[in-house]
């Protein structure tokens, strides 16, 4: 162990001093900020409704991503729907919401957009309750909207099957957590010298470290590294999503913390990680918007043509990134139509060169945008 005699960074002696090599992270960190600088140059040339569209993709992958990295999946339709409401965007027929989406979509808004409001512990409750709107984690009833008692006995994160669990991570005993919040909260809302990302992969860790709740700490940690980095941004509007892209390294995530959390309190190495992911999460939003642009230009060009409520549903689909490949009986399915009117849909759009068959002919025949750039199809 590196870390002295203890078994976790918030038992060491020094806790929460941080500390961190800021000469090895200048490189990283200027490398990040180039990108968001790249990032955010593109988005003020393109105006205010394409900026809006961008926004939409980039909160619904966070929103659904981060539900993704607990294990849990969320409709995606629902998310987007949710959120286009509450930013105003159109995004024709909406599809149903439950109070578990409108919970965590409230949640991550609240954290971007109100960024710059304080953090206190009324607020983190809001949030808690807002994830688990009917008091329960699965089938388990939990303490929501308050702190953790530890009634069961100490809060630790486990994994295997019972009675041969690895214990990954035990957290700082509920009694200490209205100090250790106060403590976390009073950082985060004052001054401070740290450069903002570094203050934002800190935020993320301490929070985790405390893990003040019986369930939700990784989804609300994750929302307030979203709060710090729309403070360094100086944007409460997001163009990027941090969750679905550690979503995507998410062994290594959970890595990371492990090893952090049972070292000193050197967490140069997690930030190097934090950078790494955020670096490219902020590249990832580059092709997001490529996306954006590309779906934008395509309803300009065939903006004259008529098409029923099917064919411009399911076009919205293919542009918005549909997984495999698009056949007749994918068509009637997503449209609810039968097979018959859906070739006819097919075929119509064929005509009008709207769409083409792929080279895979049969029962394999599937059919694609005629006009989408090859960087874009899936």
């Amino acid at each position: 162990m590196n870390g002295g005699d203890y078994a976790y960074i918030w038992q060491a002696i020094d806790w929460p001093n941080w500390r961190f090599d800021l000469a090895e992270l200048a490189g990283p960190m200027a490398e990040v900020s180039r990108a968001q600088g790249l990032l955010l140059g593109r988005l003020a040339d393109v105006g205010l409704a394409l900026r809006n569209q961008a926004s939409l993709v980039a909160l619904t992958e966070d929103v659904v991503r981060t539900s993704e990295i607990e294990g849990e999946r969320l409709d995606v339709a629902s998310v987007r729907s949710s959120i286009a409401r509450r930013l105003g965007v159109d995004i024709g027929a909406p599809a149903p919401v439950d109070r578990h989406v409108e919970g965590v979509v409230e949640m991550v808004l609240d954290a971007t957009a109100h960024c710059h409001e304080p953090l206190s512990r009324e607020r983190l409750f809001g949030w808690h309750a807002a994830l688990f709107p009917a008091g329960y984690s699965g089938l388990s009833r939990i303490k929501v909207g308050g702190w953790r008692d530890d009634a069961s006995g100490p809060m630790q994160v486990v994994s295997g099957p019972a009675g041969r669990q690895q214990v990954h991570f035990e957290a700082p005993p509920a009694d200490r957590l209205e100090a250790e919040t106060r403590l976390f909260l009073d950082w985060l809302n004052g001054a401070s010298n740290e450069p903002p990302l570094i203050r934002a992969g800190l935020g993320h860790l301490w929070f985790v470290t405390l893990h003040p709740f019986d369930d939700g700490n990784g989804r609300i940690a994750r929302a307030i590294g979203d709060l710090l980095l729309a403070r360094a941004d100086g944007s409460p509007q997001r163009f990027y999503s941090l969750s679905a892209q550690i979503q995507r390294r998410r062994k290594a995530y959970y890595d990371i913390l492990e090893r952090t959390q049972k070292r000193s309190m050197d967490v140069t190495e997690w930030l190097a990680w934090f950078f790494d992911t955020l670096h490219r999460a902020v590249d990832q939003a580059q092709h997001t918007l490529d996306t954006v642009l590309v779906k934008a230009s395509f309803w300009r060009r065939w903006a004259a043509t008529p098409l029923n409520e099917r064919q411009v549903k399911l076009l919205n689909r293919l542009l918005d990134g549909f997984e495999g490949k698009l056949t007749t009986g994918k068509w009637a399915a997503i449209a609810r139509c039968s097979p018959d009117t859906a070739l006819r849909d097919i075929n119509d759009l064929i005509a009008r060169g709207v769409l083409r068959k792929t080279e895979a002919g049969g029962r394999s025949t599937s059919y694609e945008l005629n006009d989408l750039p090859e960087s874009l199809r899936p």
